[in-house]
């Protein structure tokens, strides 16, 4: 009866490890000490493939240790597609490579290596990121949600920010010439509603599954990720696991059937 424990002892941990591993890459909040911020972003975004730089920076205010860094942006717009914009994740030695994933009218772009930064106590780690829309964006919004998470895909800190995109030639605001006349019985909007609407403002990113969840990937994202990695580990460890358990089996029934034949066949002997 002991081996039997022993036995299922050994399939329940090989069985729950996998679980384990995959639910620890989910983040539930952002953790305490840490905090995120957007630099380098305009006041707007202008139209026709030009390129803009902004930063993402997580700096650390406990005493705790030193932590590596990996970075997501999560990016959503309004007004326009995901195709009309185009973003790079750089790094000194040119472009960073990234798993891009999307769902509707919002994009993950997460860091497939850790960044080459340490953060510490005092230093900050930085994700430099370039940015330009299509030449036919005329008018619309994008949202940006910059996540730094540490090697476990610990969510560390996020920072969020909202601009507008204008295309190359459009005036910020309509002009008031343009603007159809009032009609009897028709609403004219206060001035306190026009400057709401066309004020951009930090407004909640539409969200995506965190690092490590599924989520639809692009095509051109293709390869061997974190999620990957991790499914293979669990499916390699359930097989080892099952034929742990049919090989101690085996061998217990063997053990029992040599017990039970063994005065039988010493007495046939004599």
């Amino acid at each position: 009866m002991s081996v039997w424990r022993y036995v299922l002892r050994i399939g329940v941990v090989l069985t729950c490890l996998p679980g384990a591993g995959l639910g620890a890459a989910v983040p539930a909040r952002a953790a305490a000490g840490f905090a995120t911020e957007l630099s380098g972003l305009p006041d707007e975004f202008t139209a026709g493939e030009r390129l803009e730089t902004l930063s993402a920076v997580v700096s650390r205010q406990d005493g705790g240790g030193c932590v590596k860094v990996r970075w997501s942006m999560v990016l959503s717009v309004q007004g326009l597609r995901l195709d009309q914009v185009k973003m790079d994740r750089v790094e000194e030695g040119g472009s960073f490579p990234l798993e891009i994933r999307t769902e509707g009218d919002v994009a993950r772009l997460t860091d497939r290596q850790l960044d080459p930064g340490t953060l510490c106590p005092g230093r900050t780690v930085t994700a430099r990121y370039r940015v330009a829309f299509a030449e036919d964006v005329t008018r619309g919004r994008v949202s940006f949600a910059a996540e730094a998470y540490d090697q476990d895909l610990r969510l560390l800190a996020r920072q969020t920010a909202t601009r507008q995109v204008i295309g190359d030639g459009v005036d910020a605001a309509p002009s008031e010439a343009a603007a159809p006349e009032p009609t009897e019985g028709s609403v004219e909007p206060t001035p306190d509603d026009a400057t709401e609407e066309a004020t951009p403002t930090d407004e909640a990113v539409g969200e995506l599954p965190p690092p490590g969840a599924a989520a639809r990937p692009l095509a051109q994202s293709g390869g061997f990720g974190v999620v990957q990695a991790a499914f293979l580990l669990g499916g390699l460890m359930l097989f080892l696991g099952a034929g742990l358990l049919i090989r101690m089996r085996y061998l217990l029934r063997r053990a029992e059937g040599v017990a039970e034949d063994g005065p039988a066949a010493r007495t046939r002997w004599r």
